[in-house]
């Protein structure tokens, strides 16, 4: 059987999925058995063609942009018609890093199901969802994804975005659910399969750059609602906006800071990146420009 890892990426992101890939081949025991893919934004013309048009995401029409750090999202349903609907896949965001053995999750029994995925843990206001952040896909039973067909729905009014990320258009009994050391949401620990850094404001190669995202906003309240929100805090009074808010901040943990620069540093010592490149995305703000220094720290 075909295996192989596909990770997202546009040119914010790039540099972490080749530090994703290095981390899947560094720490499987059959590193030849996958082979691996950076899924670039670039490389797809039909997200480039709907720049500046609007499209459905949950009650509201956004404007499509290339801007956005998650730009790549839409081509994480485009591995099984690359595969020619055969094999398996997985596929990763750029900032999931794999600390376990990704072999065993190709090679693991699916009871049947089309596709396989964590559960994304409830936050304030948001329910817990499926996240296709990490996915292992049967791509013979996958062949009703067509990601350029589905991105067109989506301007269309036809699909909408959120829907089709959280995996809510998959029949529930198509859908198997892994367990959640396998899409480990900013937490590391020996049970760990695959980190991933999903809290953006904290990625450990951002410190400190300024924020290339888009904020989410939170749904409007209603009048009543406003109101309420008003005594709570006192009426009348203001909360102005923290500086702090519009750059990177340290990642709370700092052995998933380590953890990174740790394989990028192995990387700068086989060749697989160069010290030229590193800065050059430093300089594009791509990446922390203490970058090299904290790799040189690791190498002393």
């Amino acid at each position: 059987m075909q295996y192989k890892l596909f990770i997202q990426s546009n040119d914010e992101q790039y540099l972490g999925a080749l530090v994703a890939g290095y981390a899947a081949k560094r720490n499987s025991r059959q590193p030849d058995a996958f082979d691996v893919q950076v899924m670039h934004f670039k490389d797809y013309p039909w997200l480039h063609n709907r720049i500046g048009q609007k499209f459905l995401r949950g009650l509201e029409h956004r404007v499509w942009t290339d801007a956005d750090l998650q730009s790549f999202t839409p081509v994480r349903f485009t591995p099984p018609k690359d595969m020619g609907y055969q094999g398996r896949a997985i596929v990763i965001d750029p900032d999931c890093f794999a600390v376990g053995d990704i072999m065993e999750l190709f090679t693991r029994d699916m009871k049947g199901a089309a596709l396989m995925c964590c559960m994304r843990p409830a936050l304030k206001e948001m329910p817990p969802y499926r996240a296709s952040s990490v996915m292992l896909l049967e791509n013979a039973k996958l062949t009703h994804w067509d990601a350029e067909r589905t991105f067109g729905e989506l301007f269309e009014f036809k699909k909408d975005y959120l829907k089709w990320i959280k995996l809510e258009y998959e029949a529930d009994s198509t859908v198997g659910i892994l367990e959640p050391e396998w899409n480990d949401f900013d937490h590391l620990t020996p049970a760990t399969k695959i980190l991933h850094t999903t809290y953006r404001r904290t990625q450990p190669w951002k410190t400190g750059l300024p924020i290339d995202f888009s904020i989410r906003e939170k749904p409007k309240k209603s009048f009543a609602g406003n109101i309420v929100k008003a005594i709570k805090r006192g009426i009348g009074a203001s909360r102005p906006r923290a500086v702090k808010d519009g750059f990177y901040q340290p990642h709370p943990d700092p052995n998933q800071e380590r953890l990174f620069f740790g394989l990028l540093n192995e990387m700068l010592d086989k060749g697989i990146v160069d010290v030229a490149m590193v800065e050059r995305e430093m300089a594009l703000n791509h990446v922390r420009h203490d970058a090299l220094d904290l790799c040189r720290k690791l190498a002393a």
